[in-house]
């Protein structure tokens, strides 16, 4: 059973410092999902982490992912201890991102350097057999995007029982078939052309041409979509899969506000799984 604490169900968006991100965040608080995943890309700099916890009470933050060639190992050091000093428990550090040809070697650098987290405090953004081991080895788990339940299973089997498996999982609130997979598909297509996520698909079984075309059935597997209830049933697979936590990346099709309606109207239903 892993140390981290986040319950079943929890957010992953992209915030910043701006009022309407830091009224999300507190919004997301008051409906009572426990943690929020800070999406890598969207994040401005450290100080937004900083900002996020301030705002805010007791939910716990996770950034998803600190992008390891982007903010050395001393940075993340002083915010973690700066956020454990002031408000102790509420930031884990998620890293990844490590490019090059030697990306496992560069991690474990960064790791050898990151002392002040302990390992119990640190996840990585594995997808690969090995990122995997590595992950189990150094850190408390692991945080993948993009993949099948069946894949969670297999990534439940090489990190053993006790350390911390979160996903993230795209969401669409749409009950119209063809809107909510053209929704999904738009998000999914963008990462087919990214060599680490390619691989990651076909390791789990998908073709180039599934990779081209993105069919309705796998679509469908990458993606939950539907009325609340639907939604719930497919992010259960995860957990049926050994899945410790989902997060939910909940997209609209629109970019730029954060879909607080839609975390408002899938809390009831998710957070009671």
């Amino acid at each position: 059973m892993t140390n981290l604490a986040l319950g079943p169900i929890g957010i992953a968006t992209g915030l910043n410092s701006s009022p309407e991100s830091l009224a999300a965040a507190a919004a997301a608080e008051d409906l009572g999902y426990p943690a929020i995943w800070l999406s890598g890309g969207p994040l401005p700099g450290l100080q937004t982490i900083v900002d996020l916890v301030g705002a805010t009470n007791s939910i716990q933050f996770i950034s998803g992912i600190l992008a390891v060639d982007t903010y050395t190992a001393d940075d993340v050091a002083a915010t973690y201890e700066q956020l454990e000093a002031s408000d102790p428990g509420r930031f884990t550090v998620g890293l990844g991102g490590a490019h090059g040809p030697k990306p496992l070697a560069t991690l474990n650098a960064y790791l050898d350097q990151l002392t002040a987290v302990p390992t119990e405090r640190r996840l990585l953004a594995a997808l690969g057999p090995r990122m995997l081991e590595l992950a189990r080895d150094r850190s408390e788990g692991v945080y993948p995007f993009l993949i099948t339940p069946s894949y969670a299973a297999e990534a439940r089997q090489l990190l053993g029982p006790d350390k911390l498996l979160a996903v993230n999982h795209l969401v669409v609130l749409e009950t119209d078939p063809a809107r909510a997979r053209s929704i999904a598909r738009n998000t999914i297509s963008f990462f087919t052309t990214i060599p680490s996520y390619a691989a990651s698909l076909k390791r789990q079984g998908f073709s180039d041409s599934d990779l081209a075309d993105l069919p309705d059935a796998m679509v469908d597997t990458l993606a939950a979509w539907g009325a609340p209830d639907a939604i719930a049933a497919k992010l259960q697979e995860h957990h049926a899969a050994g899945v410790d936590h989902v997060a939910i990346n909940v997209i609209t099709g629109v970019t730029g506000p954060q879909p607080i309606a839609e975390w408002q109207t899938l809390a009831p239903t998710l957070l009671a799984l």
